[in-house]
């Protein structure tokens, strides 16, 4: 696909931003999770996409092209990488856009509902919890530990081979029946060729969460989209059933033999369906 990546300067920090899409349509703006630069989204699903929607998508602080900080001590929180949601839209001149965001992503996707929901025309909330990830309550199952106890060694990430079969190997736990390996391979490639410091990545792995706002959810207004699978080992169903049952009208599309991640190639189909009729402006 051909992109259009350009550099864009937001809060204290410069991020890449990549838009496809006729630039009259309806904008989708996509928000991956911890560690995920703008690669994670599969190029095949956003040209799908791109067809009916201007998609919108983009590296965070500390992937890709954007702007890095020490290892271990970044230099934000949850609340400023919601906040970088909008600052997207202003450096592409929307001002207002269907969020769909995916675990990390969809965190700061819900607070950015919260925050101006006269600038979210939907949610959609993949692979997610109600509320801060971490801060779940005890009626909440916590992830399968099991899943992640033989995660593949560090490698050298000088060396771009070793790099791209790490990354590839690391999804594996998390994707489970969706793991499809010439998927993640296009994506850790690309990732990998594009990245200024890929150990930066695992900053978000310890980013202040901020003040939790799942006793808030119910003040969500917009029309939202739960997407889980439904063999999730990091929020196991449960967090999306209850996340559709927190924000008032919401609906749930569960995934089968799917893990934690964007759906498997099989689903995109569904997937799509759903996304353009959710965006389409129609109410059912």
């Amino acid at each position: 696909m051909s992109r259009a990546e350009r550099m864009v300067d937001v809060s204290g920090a410069s991020l890449c931003v990549d838009a496809s899409g006729p630039p009259d349509a309806p904008v989708l703006l996509l928000a991956h999770g911890a560690a995920c630069s703008l690669d994670a989204w599969p190029d095949e699903l956003v040209d799908w996409l791109a067809q009916d929607r201007r998609v919108i998508r983009f590296d965070w602080r500390d992937t890709g092209r954007s702007t890095t900080w020490p290892l271990g001590r970044p230099g934000y929180g949850l609340p400023d990488l919601a906040a970088d949601l909008f600052g997207v839209l202003d450096a592409e001149g929307v001002a207002s856009a269907h969020l769909v965001g995916l675990s990390m992503g969809g965190a700061a996707a819900q607070l950015a509902a919260l925050w101006h929901p006269e600038r979210v025309l939907t949610l959609t909330l993949m692979s997610c919890t109600p509320g801060a990830p971490g801060r779940e309550a005890g009626d909440l199952p916590g992830p399968d530990q099991a899943a992640f106890s033989s995660a593949p060694p560090e490698p050298d990430w000088s060396d771009p081979a070793e790099a791209v079969a790490y990354l590839v190997e690391s999804e594996r736990a998390y994707l489970r029946g969706g793991f499809e390996v010439d998927v993640q391979r296009a994506v850790a490639e690309r990732a990998v060729a594009r990245s200024t410091d890929l150990r930066a990545r695992t900053n978000h792995y310890v980013v202040d969460g901020g003040p939790g706002w799942r006793d808030r959810l119910g003040g969500i207004d917009v029309p939202t989209l739960v997407v889980h699978g439904a063999d999730d080992p990091v929020f196991p169903l449960p967090h999306a059933r209850a996340l559709a049952a927190e924000i008032p009208g919401a609906s749930l599309l569960v995934v089968p033999d799917a893990g934690h991640g964007v759906p498997p190639r099989r689903a995109w189909p569904v997937l799509v369906d759903r996304l353009l009729e959710h965006t389409s402006g129609r109410r059912p």
